[in-house]
């Protein structure tokens, strides 16, 4: 990703053609046009009602045929052919920090070819912005006119005001409750919030597919010399002067991202969550790629496995 570029020459057309050319192009070429091998099916409908074998899943038995028939019997599901996807947009102050790629511009572009991949394809998105608070729900639907409106969206919202803080928790249980059937959720946050995040995120997926979209700038994990300079707080817009010269002043900074590191990572391993991470450095096409081929092969992965799985 070259340059910020929040809204493109032209508008949102423009973005979401430049999107389609550099990003989608080389998705289909790798996906052959399956969207389903991104994501696994979402929709479930009650299809037919059984005897319980010894190899059924004892979640799927209905009780209350059970205890009609005297006899043990699971309910059978039928896949919708359509997926659907919703996007939770972070869109609190911090996102708009980037040294040369702000991760708002990041968010968008990442919305913005995730977004028409699955439409393209007859599949509806959604999305829910939240700033201070969830101030805006975009209803899942599909197709090329959807997505320009999406993006529109983002293009145009204001940046958010200073001072208030993020809470993110407030993001995942207004979706608990707004997204009806069960979809792929992607979360896509920086994850610098007030704490609290990970409980609403772990009951957030026992219903749906949850991705959590970590958005991060390298500047955010090691700080180099750049002498004196003036540093904002990204959330409460507090400043100050730090002599980023000081050889200690950059080893508690680090030791601080560490350990900030450390906490998402636990957090969403005890979601339990995968997590796509994306930097501002990052080629956009190639980290989907990336994600692609691990959910390929998440089938792969035992089902007992303990601790995020991390595609960087």
């Amino acid at each position: 990703m070259d340059a910020d570029t929040t809204t493109a020459p032209g508008g949102t057309e423009a973005l979401l053609h430049q999107l389609e050319w550099t990003v989608l192009r080389r998705l289909d070429g790798w996906l052959q046009g399956d969207y389903r091998t991104l994501m696994r099916g979402n929709g479930l409908d009650l299809a037919d009602l059984r005897e319980y074998q010894h190899h059924d899943d004892v979640r799927h038995i209905d009780w209350n045929v059970t205890a009609r028939l005297q006899q043990p019997h699971v309910r059978q599901f039928s896949e919708d052919r359509e997926l659907s996807a919703w996007f939770l947009l972070d869109l609190s102050p911090s996102i708009d920090f980037g040294a040369r790629v702000r991760k708002r511009t990041l968010s968008t572009h990442f919305v913005g070819a995730m977004a028409r991949g699955l439409t393209r394809h007859g599949n509806r998105v959604g999305a829910m912005l939240y700033g201070s608070e969830v101030d805006a729900v975009i209803p899942a639907r599909g197709g090329r006119r959807h997505v320009l409106h999406l993006l529109h969206r983002l293009q145009t919202r204001p940046a958010a005001k200073l001072g208030t803080g993020t809470r993110l928790a407030d993001l995942l249980h207004r979706a608990a409750a707004v997204i009806p059937r069960r979809a792929s959720v992607f979360v896509v946050s920086d994850f610098i919030s007030e704490p609290g995040w990970d409980q609403p995120l772990a009951q957030l997926a026992r219903r749906h597919d949850v991705v959590a979209v970590r958005l991060y700038d390298p500047l955010e994990m090691k700080m180099p010399d750049l002498g004196m300079v003036l540093m904002q707080d990204a959330e409460t817009g507090e400043q100050m002067f730090v002599d980023t010269g000081a050889r200690g002043f950059r080893q508690r900074f680090e030791k601080i991202a560490a350990e900030r590191e450390a906490a998402l990572m636990d957090g969403l391993a005890r979601a339990g969550v995968d997590a796509l991470e994306l930097s501002t450095e990052d080629d956009l096409a190639d980290a989907l790629l990336r994600f692609v081929d691990a959910r390929k092969q998440r089938s792969r992965l035992a089902a007992g496995a303990v601790g995020v799985r991390r595609f960087a």
